[in-house]
């Protein structure tokens, strides 16, 4: 099975749609490539939903959605650090110790690729400078338009002076900001972390930012709820500490993937009261 495209209102409802796609007659494997989920407000989600699928993910041994949301965007941290310096500080001095009491996090999380990422002169905070760049261009007469990537761009590459005093392309409308999250020549895996390759935020006219985000594979039970949430969360700091409005987030799998027994999931993407049972 090859391509769907989803687009709702928050995680709950783009990560429900997204498994009913996928767990249809014909597809045995409940799989597809070339996937595109669109949410509107990716930090937002439904109640009943959040806690139907959690207690699902508890009956199963799966970790708590908050403990994968947390591998993309450390909100509690974040809730107690003043400044966004402050966060990356305290986030790099916990990071080794991150990775050593959880296996899963033995290479690495994600939100650590973000802050520390491994340059050649040592590690890159891609999140400080992301927030600055966006709101030096939002102050300017009207972002510059760079559409057009290939992970070619490295976070130790001089950065390009931002034009925020008129020199912009006068039909422009947005620009494009990449954080490489995939380590060319360390990330040698078949499977595994970073199945997150990069994300690119956009600015757009009205001062919306949004942005977009490509695995290389989704499994939609153990991580993907907890993708799109952590992802939404980062979407939000950023905007509120760029001094702009978060917008949508686009989310691109190269193949996802329904995992595992699909008859315990089924009652969570029907919207059946598991709880009062």
């Amino acid at each position: 099975m090859s391509l769907f495209i989803v687009d709702k209102a928050n995680t709950s409802l783009a990560w429900q749609e997204a498994c009913r796609k996928l767990d249809v007659p014909g597809n045995p494997k409940r799989d597809a490539l070339h996937t595109l989920v669109r949410i509107g407000n990716a930090a937002a989600e439904d109640p009943q939903v959040r806690a139907e699928f959690d207690q699902m993910r508890k009956e199963r041994g799966y970790a708590l959605i908050e403990t994968v949301a947390n591998t993309l965007f450390p909100a509690e941290l974040a809730a107690v650090s003043r400044t966004p310096e402050e966060l990356v500080r305290r986030y790099r001095a916990m990071y080794p110790r991150l990775c050593r009491i959880d296996r899963g996090n033995a290479t690495g999380t994600y939100f650590g690729r973000i802050v520390a990422y491994p340059g050649e002169h040592g590690p890159v905070d891609q999140l400080t400078a992301l927030i600055d760049r966006i709101r030096r261009q939002a102050a300017g007469r009207g972002p510059m338009t760079a559409a057009y990537e290939m992970d070619i761009a490295h976070p130790d590459d001089p950065a390009a002076p931002d034009l925020t005093g008129g020199d912009h392309d006068a039909g422009a409308d947005t620009d494009t900001w990449a954080t490489p999250v995939h380590a060319a020549g360390k990330d040698n895996g078949l499977r595994g972390f970073p199945c997150l390759s990069h994300c690119s935020f956009q600015l757009d006219r009205n001062r919306v930012l949004h942005a977009v985000a490509l695995y290389r594979s989704h499994y939609m039970v153990a991580r993907a709820y907890g993708n799109y949430l952590g992802l939404g969360r980062l979407l939000a700091y950023l905007a509120e500490h760029a001094e702009v409005r978060p917008g949508a987030l686009t989310v691109i799998a190269g193949h996802a993937q329904i995992e595992g027994d699909i008859t315990a999931l089924r009652p969570v993407l029907r919207g059946q009261a598991r709880l009062a049972a």
